[in-house]
């Protein structure tokens, strides 16, 4: 940032900004000035992000117009208190260029506690939208409200989730677990739709380069609703694997082949690059881009750590594919082994011991943890996993076994004796000693503990257990903005005895919904925290109705630490 403008400057280049712009038309037009004038516009909206009890990161981007001839671009921007901008309290310019894919972020400082502001920018006369943000609390807090989400795939439907968000006036800040964009070609994941909906992604193919990244994210963020929501609201962000690549971990990622796409450290510096460019988030360490993990203080009342548990620290997932032997048999005793190898991580040590730290220093009533994966156990039949029977067969199995178990056959008796095992490796479950881990550390500070978790494209909410029983907390599992879920995969099932029966077979779970695209809303008070799921009917069509999900709550003190019915 260069040029400070004092309060009264400011207020006069805006004023006559529109009039020397004009000035410069008519000059071109009569051919004073010999050069065309290279304007720009706002074309992806407005956004802030990160808030703390004194400041704010806000975010936009110009677009250069087609006679863009390169150079650097002098963006001013206004903090106000109000919306009408009668009462200004911080402004200042900054500089924007091709270097940073013309993206403007402000760390906006000195700001009061609690309090909503309004902001917006300006070049050569275009003024941009006009965005709300909010400030955290300080003190005793009685109330904080968070709607949470993941998982929005373009192409894959409307983004009507957004747009209901936007509609909320009570909402302190968004949280989003990942999943933001999404890297496949334009004929890749969920795009059957893509077309008739008029949202085919740019590029059309694979995103790969920073070009490729910064592509995708204007094809986003250009969208309506994800702008009215970026306007309305601060949001809170981690990143999660499709924002590199499907299955991302340490070195790799599922959907790369360093044969045809290089090496992916190449990839990977290209997707940090982008997102930084593009989301309202600020830095613990500007030195060291890929470290988001970082924590926001709601006064007395809570504390959210934002974690990231897929790029830093995670160890390559484990494949059900190598523990399949020639026969088709599942060697239980090998996957326990591999699994239980203390050595495996999925936050790092460095994350780890920053956590412990965070937990132990916060005297906060609760304890939010927000990340990307599945935290709860979710163990499933062996068979069902591994695709050797349908979930409506094994149901009728395990009915036939109740009712009348003298008349199963071998056959049958083998599938129902063969054991549990997580349907997701790619969660904490395919980590069980660094989950412990956590849940050690959790129970010893004998903390409020609450994960939340995106990723998987359905609602969960479950109880968090140790191996030992031991009760840590509570787990509420967002579902997703447009990305199907399990009815895609059990497409021949009814959604409600798929969520009911895995309600039945998986001991810590309480509330799944294996169908709809939501949201959820998150309440926390010094009495309780409830969490509230809302959906919507479709993502295929631009009309829409809301629907209510199931509300749950967990109460605070250590004997209270599971869900409960509201």
């Amino acid at each position: 940032m260069k040029n400070q403008h004092t309060r009264r400057q400011f207020i006069r280049h805006f004023a006559t900004s529109t009039a020397v712009a004009s000035t410069a038309l008519a000059l071109t037009a009569c051919g004073g000035a010999g050069i065309a004038p290279v304007y720009a516009s706002f074309e992806h909206g407005i956004a802030s992000g990160d808030p703390l009890s004194d400041r704010v990161i806000i975010w936009t981007r110009v677009t250069p117009s087609l006679n863009y001839d390169g150079r650097d671009f002098e963006i001013t921007w206004q903090v106000a208190s109000d919306e009408q901008f009668s009462k200004i309290v911080k402004s200042g310019n900054v500089v924007t260029n091709a270097s940073r894919d013309f993206t403007v972020k402000i760390d906006v400082t000195g700001l009061s506690p609690n309090t909503v502001y309004f902001y917006r920018f300006n070049f050569d006369s275009r003024i941009s939208p006009v965005g709300r943000t909010k400030t955290l609390p300080v003190g005793n807090v009685q109330q904080v409200k968070l709607a949470v989400l993941t998982c929005s795939n373009y192409p894959a439907g409307y983004f009507h989730v957004y747009a209901e968000v936007a509609k909320l006036t009570d909402i302190d800040a968004v949280i989003h677990l990942g999943d933001y964009i999404y890297e496949y070609p334009r004929d890749g994941y969920a795009s059957q739709d893509a077309a008739n909906l008029n949202r085919l992604v740019e590029p059309k193919t694979e995103i790969i380069t920073l070009t490729d990244y910064r592509s995708r994210y204007a094809i986003y963020r250009g969208d309506s609703d994800l702008q009215a929501v970026h306007a309305k609201l601060p949001f809170i962000t981690v990143w999660d694997d499709h924002e590199f690549a499907n299955d991302t971990w340490t070195g790799g990622a599922e959907n790369h082949d360093p044969a045809t796409e290089g090496p992916f450290s190449a990839r990977r510096a290209a997707a940090l690059q982008a997102y930084h460019e593009w989301m309202p988030i600020r830095l613990p360490d500007a030195s060291k881009n890929d470290r988001i993990y970082r924590s926001f203080d709601f006064g007395n009342l809570a504390s959210l750590h934002m974690l990231d548990t897929r790029l830093i620290g995670r160890d390559k997932q484990l494949s059900y594919a190598n523990y399949i032997d020639a026969s088709g048999s599942f060697d239980a005793v090998k996957f326990s082994t591999d699994m239980s190898n203390p050595a495996r991580q999925l936050m790092g040590a460095e994350q780890t011991t920053w956590l412990q730290s965070q937990l132990s220093k916060s005297s906060a009533v609760w304890q939010i943890i927000g990340q990307q994966v599945l935290m709860a156990r979710m163990n499933i039949p062996a068979p069902l996993v591994l695709g050797k029977i349908n979930f409506s067969d094994y149901s009728a199995l395990l009915g036939k076994a109740q009712l009348a178990p003298a008349s199963l056959t071998a056959a049958e008796k083998a599938i129902l004796a063969q054991p549990a095992i997580p349907y997701n490796l790619d969660a904490w479950d395919g980590y069980v000693v660094a989950r412990e881990t956590l849940f050690a550390t959790a129970k010893a500070l004998d903390k409020n503990f609450i994960a939340l978790a995106g990723d998987t494209h359905n609602t969960w909410a479950s109880d968090l257990n140790d191996m030992s029983g031991n009760a840590i907390g509570v787990e509420f599992g967002v579902t997703s903005v447009t990305s199907p879920g399990f009815e895609e995969i059990f497409a021949k099932e009814d959604p409600a005895k798929v969520a009911a029966g895995l309600e039945q077979i998986i001991e810590p779970l309480v509330y799944a919904d294996t169908k709809s695209r939501g949201f959820m809303i998150v309440t926390a008070t010094p009495t309780e925290t409830r969490a509230e799921w809302r959906y919507v009917s479709t993502v295929k069509s631009k009309t829409y109705t809301m629907l209510s999900g199931k509300s749950l709550k967990v109460l605070p003190g250590k004997a209270n630490r599971k869900l409960l019915p509201i």
